[in-house]
């Protein structure tokens, strides 16, 4: 088992979140709130009437449970990539790109069990526009901090509530994982020197960052799903019975092109946020290797 990759998974993700954060809090706000029109309205308003500390709300719980998930993620992946380059029998020899997808797809599916409870605490302090700065006639939040939004989830909504919005958080992660690593090993190869076995730091930056884009690319639907999951009920009367419910009023009050109106926000994000999770975790990998030989 490699156990290297759980650890630098573990790091690389705690570096992505402190990166994207801010950008995150408002893909959030403009999936799950009309009031938000477009991201610079959306920067402005938070700035405005929350300050700074209104970008990185709910974060100290996603920095704990993104670098579990990120950890089972990359340790999932490299661990199904040496499965199935054994199954094959003596030699193994290299993993195909059909072995790197259906891998990446198993480690989307692996960290949701442990993503969906920090992340829907992260959506709904995100969502969030009281401000603490507020005087005594401006409205309190109804969340004091991330343990408190647990448990007020817990407490109002039972175990399950942590887990709404579970659906279509796997559904977003399984299918984006498998063309996030599937489009770095592509890359990667492709950017590889003649007569080297790895690309140098700015081939991981390029494909670290263009991985991300694809696969946000091919989550932002169903992370628009997610998020209204997760925020239904919260701060109004709840709108929706389900999934499938979630997804046809979605379409029928605002129009398909919904799913789509966090995608360049999500772009903006993913870029520098995927190019620092590679290089930390290609560096840290080879050190722990280098150190352990």
């Amino acid at each position: 088992m490699h156990i290297v990759d759980f650890v630098s998974g573990s790091f690389a993700g705690a570096c992505g979140v402190a990166v994207g954060y801010p950008l995150d809090t408002v893909k959030v706000r403009i999936q799950t709130q009309r009031q938000f029109t477009g991201i610079w309205q959306c920067v402005a308003a938070t700035f405005s009437k929350e300050g700074v500390h209104g970008f990185f709300k709910g974060m100290t719980l996603p920095l704990i449970t993104i670098s579990m998930t990120s950890s089972v993620v990359f340790g999932t992946y490299r661990n199904c990539l040496q499965c199935l380059s054994q199954a094959r029998g003596a030699g193994y020899g290299p993993n195909t790109k059909l072995d790197v997808f259906l891998s990446g797809m198993t480690a989307g599916v692996a960290q949701t069990s442990v993503m969906s409870p920090g992340d829907i605490v992260k959506v709904r302090l995100q969502c969030q526009t009281a401000s603490k700065r507020g005087g005594t006639s401006t409205p309190k939040p109804k969340y004091r901090g991330p343990v408190h939004c647990l448990l007020s989830i817990v407490k109002e909504e039972g175990l399950r509530g942590l887990y709404r919005g579970a659906l279509p958080l796997m559904l977003r992660d399984t299918a984006s994982y498998a063309t996030y690593f599937l489009t770095y090993a592509t890359l990667c190869e492709w950017l590889t020197d003649s007569g080297k076995d790895k690309p140098s730091w700015s081939g991981v930056m390029l494909a670290g960052g263009l991985a991300g884009i694809v696969g946000w690319t091919l989550a932002t639907p169903m992370d628009v799903i997610k998020a209204r999951l997760q925020m239904d009920g919260a701060l109004e009367k709840r709108r929706y019975k389900g999934f499938f419910h979630c997804i046809t009023e979605t379409v029928r009050s605002e129009g398909a092109g919904v799913f789509f109106k966090s995608l360049g926000i999500n772009w903006l994000r993913a870029f520098p946020v995927n190019m620092v999770v590679f290089v930390t975790y290609e560096a840290l990998t080879k050190f722990l290797r280098d150190i352990a030989h």
